[in-house]
């Protein structure tokens, strides 16, 4: 439990940065609207024949995201690098036809910056995505897509993780021609506003006294998953781990048992029916499933904002979870703004 003086729940940062999620998309979504046409004329000058992330903590969660919205929507296939390959073994990469895609809040860390540069070096086209729009990284990088978040003093970043999926869908939608998510995106601020006002204080009360736990998520709410099994970590001392809806049944299920806490994610896709497939076999034994869907057919079910589309929706979920994480903090007796051991800048070689 931390030692500092718990504040109260909407008196931390990270309450305040999460609150402004919606002012900061609106806000992305007409600034980078020119730099999205130019960078789609470029992709499709380059034509990438696959797609590689390059992130860590929450940027790494949000190229997750990126790697099912971008081989959905674009058929390209996407992998996460091993920063570590580039900037600690220094083995060359063979990237030619190949879209490098960096994100970073900060754009400081010396791995990103040594990954970018080498990857273009090997012939790729480097992406940055980064919130701090002077920072190394974006002056590094081919193509540069602001985050537009604002300052982000909280350890755990909020907004901009928010920034980097909707940048992320800005560019995908552009470069498809999706026009119906393009759409469904401009709608997006008003419905991350609603998001905020979900009620998940079922959670709050679930997990108040738990140790472990899974977060369930699959395909576009994977990512959101990861998210929010390490904002568990970091601002509420929990061990939560997160899997695949698929991949939680190949050994990790055996741990699930009686009131053996889990927090899944489900969106109205082509996922949803094994998601709800699964939450049905953890409940019959005799697990606490908090379920966040659309749908509200279960007590236990955590409302999720409506979406105009199944894309947007692990968007609207980590909203809804952000303010629900505040306020479990603050629970357990943790200031989220001051976990320990850990800094808003994370420099890693």
């Amino acid at each position: 439990m931390s030692s500092h003086t718990t504040p109260m729940p909407e008196h931390t940062h990270l309450f305040r940065e999460a609150a402004e999620a919606a002012s900061a998309v609106t806000r992305q979504l007409e600034l980078n609207a020119e730099p999205i046409r130019q960078a789609v004329i470029t992709l499709k000058a380059y034509q990438p024949r696959a797609v590689v992330t390059c992130a860590r903590g929450s940027s790494d969660h949000a190229a997750t995201y990126a790697k099912y919205l971008i081989e959905s929507q674009l058929g390209l296939i996407t992998a996460s690098a091993a920063p570590s390959i580039s900037s600690v073994y220094r083995v060359p990469q063979k990237l030619e036809q190949t879209l490098f895609i960096a994100i970073s809040q900060s754009g400081k860390s010396p791995d990103l910056l040594t990954n970018v540069e080498r990857a273009k070096a090997a012939g790729a086209l480097t992406l940055a995505l980064v919130n701090v729009e002077d920072s190394p990284l974006a002056q590094s990088a081919d193509i540069v897509l602001p985050l537009c978040a604002g300052s982000e003093v909280s350890v755990a970043a909020t907004k901009s993780y928010i920034g980097s999926l909707t940048a992320m869908v800005q560019l995908v939608a552009a470069w498809s021609g999706n026009t119906a998510l393009t759409k469904a995106l401009h709608e997006l601020p008003s419905a991350l506003e609603q998001a905020w006002q979900c009620d998940w204080q079922t959670a709050v009360d679930a997990l108040k006294g738990v140790n472990n736990l899974f977060v369930i998520g699959r395909g576009m709410g994977f990512g959101i998953a990861q998210e929010a099994a390490l904002k568990l970590k970091e601002t509420c001392g929990l061990h939560a781990e997160a899997f695949s809806a698929a991949e939680v049944r190949h050994g990790p299920m055996a741990l699930v048992g009686d009131q053996f806490p889990i927090l899944a994610f489900a969106q109205k896709d082509e996922t949803q029916e094994d998601t709800l497939q699964l939450v049905q076999d953890f409940r019959a034994r005799g697990a606490r499933v908090m379920l966040a869907t659309p749908s509200a057919e279960h007590a236990d079910n955590l409302p999720v904002a409506a979406s105009p589309d199944a894309i947007l929706t692990p968007i609207l979920t980590v909203q809804s979870f952000y303010r629900m994480v505040n306020a479990l903090a603050i629970a357990r007796g943790y200031n989220p703004d001051e976990p320990p051991f850990l800094r808003k800048v994370t420099e890693t070689v």
